[in-house]
């Protein structure tokens, strides 16, 4: 199934979705694209807020903007895999019997499910600028992510075999 449909799924059935995917046979490459892929969404999402900036500072090129924002996602790379350790290590702590690939496939995913919502915030930003609206969507986007990590993470730790 593609991954956009899986997408709009997660957010009706987040349990069956990422059982789905552990269901898969184990694929780093597949979790690498995830999070590469949600990585993507989220700088095109930052497109109208970083036009929004060159516009009110015109000292500061759009490009310049652009490139900084992409090396910046690209430099999170690794913190994500730490993120997703970190969650697993806590799993563990609380008697999860899952994998440090489920763990990383259950953050990668909730990203990539939540880049969507990074869009609208992004346009948010863009065309309306700093205000309760942009609080209002970032408060979504984090409540979103955080339930998916979470549901997505106890279905790899307690309900997924280990692997």
């Amino acid at each position: 199934m593609a991954a956009s449909d899986d997408i709009l799924r997660t957010y009706r059935h987040p349990r069956v979705v990422m059982r789905e995917h552990l269901a898969r046979p184990a694929s780093e490459p597949r979790a690498l694209v995830f999070l590469l892929l949600a990585l993507t969404v989220i700088f095109i999402g930052q497109w109208p807020r970083l036009s929004r900036l060159a516009h009110e500072m015109p000292d500061q090129p759009m490009v310049g903007l652009m490139m900084g924002t992409m090396l910046a996602l690209l430099a999170t790379v690794p913190i994500f895999y730490l993120i997703a350790a970190l969650g697993h290590l806590a799993a563990k702590a609380m008697g999860g019997q899952g994998s440090w690939y489920g763990a990383r496939l259950a953050l990668f995913w909730a990203l990539l499910a939540v880049s969507p919502l990074m869009l609208l915030q992004g346009l948010v930003a863009g065309f309306i600028g700093i205000g309760p609206q942009l609080s209002l969507v970032s408060l979504l986007v984090g409540v979103a992510f955080v339930l998916f990590w979470i549901v997505g993470l106890r279905v790899a730790e307690f309900e997924g075999k280990s692997r």
